[in-house]
């Protein structure tokens, strides 16, 4: 399958600050990555790689594209940031339609094709009625839910979400996650997603890719990449991983119980051995 986001030996600084230090990754055609890593790994920063927003030095292909220009990489390149720029006063359908820009330009007027795409995703995201709502006036879920709507009226190829689960509740975690795996396999989207949670990142998806310390560290099945071992080392947490059929969960453990344990085994041994009830 061909490669619709090929990376290779990314190397991006920030205010003289190195944060990507030599990325190799490469997404197929259809496929879906989850990115995870510890915060200031720069998951975020590989995201604005692809779109050309920082500079950087390596290789970034696209599609087979190898320009840097936005409008070019906005055609191919759909985007849902963490903390997205909104006008102030704008509506919900009038930022929706903003998804729509590459398709007619940046001053040509709306066509019928675009409204009917930006009502269509604001109905299949559970904010059908919200088109003359000021964007402001949304909860955080509800904004979060808009801005993906923008993204996914851009109708590209490739999908970019950046913790797209952020300010939503449990029930709308899976509603959007859920959705964006339908449109996938519906129309074949390659999504790149970063992540926080780690069972999410595990059971959406078909891949999971640790970034630490400037590099992927490790990129495979979730089963074979979330481990006890590989979260210790990257994240420095102390987990259990249980095993289910649709993946990995991860369960943060309690240091301090483990602490109480070693501190005083043969009180607890003596009372174990004394009881045989």
């Amino acid at each position: 399958m061909s490669a619709a986001v090929e990376v290779e030996a990314l190397e991006v600084s920030l205010d003289r600050t190195p944060i990507l230090t030599g990325v190799d990754l490469s997404v197929s055609a259809g496929e879906w990555v989850n990115v995870v890593g510890p915060n200031g790994a720069g998951k975020t920063t590989l995201l604005r790689a692809l779109l050309g927003l920082v500079a950087y030095d390596g290789k970034v292909h696209i599609d087979g594209l190898s320009s840097q220009r936005r409008s070019v990489r906005a055609q191919h390149l759909a985007y849902v940031p963490q903390s997205p720029v909104i006008p102030q006063g704008m509506l919900v359908g009038d930022y929706v339609l903003l998804g729509r820009t590459p398709h007619r330009g940046i001053f040509a007027a709306e066509t019928a094709t675009d409204t009917r795409i930006a009502t269509e995703v604001l109905e299949r995201l559970d904010l059908g009625g919200f088109g003359e709502r000021a964007m402001q006036s949304l909860s955080g879920g509800e904004r979060q839910r808009a801005v993906l709507a923008r993204a996914l009226a851009q109708q590209t190829p490739i999908l970019l979400l950046d913790e797209p689960t952020t300010a939503l509740d449990l029930g709308h975690q899976q509603d959007v996650l859920d959705l964006v795996d339908g449109l996938r396999r519906e129309r074949g989207l390659t999504v790149i997603a970063t992540l926080h949670d780690l069972t999410l990142a595990a059971r959406y998806g078909d891949r999971v890719a640790i970034l630490s310390e400037g590099r992927v560290a490790a990129c495979g099945p979730p089963d074979g990449v979330l481990t006890v071992d590989s979260i210790a080392q990257h994240f420095g947490a102390h987990v259990r991983v249980l095993r289910d059929s649709d993946g990995p969960v991860i369960v943060p453990t309690a240091t301090t119980s483990a602490h109480a344990t070693s501190a005083a085994p043969a009180g607890r041994a003596a009372t174990q051995n004394g009881d045989h009830s």
